[in-house]
């Protein structure tokens, strides 16, 4: 797996970073983040424990919403 740093940067490097923070501000996106536990996502990454991870991310993306959302994500990273 990437280090999220990077996968950042790459993503302001093509310009595409602002169409993905505005996807995390919409009203799903917002409703979506309200689902995580932000303090134990953080944990997670700065200990790469990606299996935490992969959970929360699952958890997600059973909603019809989160599946939305990241749909809407593939379609932009493939512009």
């Amino acid at each position: 797996m990437r280090d999220l740093r990077q996968v950042a940067r790459e993503l302001e490097q093509s310009g595409k970073g602002g169409a993905i923070q505005a996807l995390a501000d919409s009203p799903e996106g917002r409703r979506l983040g309200s689902m995580l536990d932000a303090q134990a996502a953080q944990q997670a990454v700065q200990t790469g424990d990606t299996a935490a991870l992969q959970k929360m991310l699952g958890r997600v993306l059973a909603t019809d919403e989160g599946r939305k959302l990241a749909e809407n994500v593939r379609r932009l990273m493939e512009r």
